[in-house]
This record gives structure tokens, sequence and C-alpha cells, in this order.
């Protein structure tokens, strides 16, 4: 699942996804994520922190504290790279931190790392 408000970034990701074979379902902002976490069940999330209606640190601290979704992995994407911020979306319950701008390439390797179990728990 990709969460971004950005529909340019939104695309990408999900073209690049789709190309690399994952099924994907997509969530433009935090309410919307939670609805299709809920029904879709991914493996892994890729959440934009800066989302709107719910932040995805606050999706990921969801993701977190419920049950049924105990085993997904989480990615989240941000413009803000410093180390609180860093520190936050770990605490938060992500995986894995990427910032924006990010390469495709280290991007999709990430998500393929979490996919098969592989990325940081």
């Amino acid at each position: 699942m990709i969460a971004e408000d950005e529909s340019s970034i939104l695309l990408s990701l999900e073209f690049l996804l789709r190309k690399a074979g994952f099924d994907t379902r997509v969530a433009r902002d935090g309410e919307e994520a939670l609805g299709v976490l809920t029904a879709f069940r991914p493996d892994v999330a890729l959440l934009d922190v800066m989302l709107p209606r719910r932040s995805g640190l606050e999706v990921c601290r969801f993701i977190r504290a419920e049950p049924a979704l105990a085993g997904m992995r989480i990615l989240l994407l941000t413009a803000k790279g410093g180390r609180q911020d860093l520190q936050n979306g770990l605490a938060a319950g992500a995986d894995e931190y990427l910032t924006k701008p990010f390469s495709t390439h280290e991007l999709l390797e990430r998500v393929k790392a979490l996919a098969a179990g592989k990325g940081p728990a």
C-alpha cells in the first residue's frame, strides 16, 4: 500500500511497484490509508509522514497497535530528514525511513527486502 498525498509521487510509486510485480493499493490521506490497510492487509505499507487527516506517524502507530496487522512492514517517506524526525519515525514503529527526494532504485530495493522479511524489524 502507498499512502501519499502528492499525486505525481503517488503515480510514480504505483507505477514503479506494479512494474516490479507488486499488487498495490493507494491512499491519498491518513484516513483513507486506515481503510485500505484494514481491508487489504498489505505486506508492506509506504507512508508519507505528512499526510492530510492523519499523519503517517499516526497511521504507523495504528498499525503497530492493531494485532491483525502485526506482521506488516512499514517504510516512512518524508521530506523531513533530521535526526529527530528519524527517531520519531522509528519510535512510531517504522521499519525503514527514506527521505525525499529518494532514488527509485533504493526505494524498490528496500520494499523488496521488507516484503521478503529481510529488512530491519
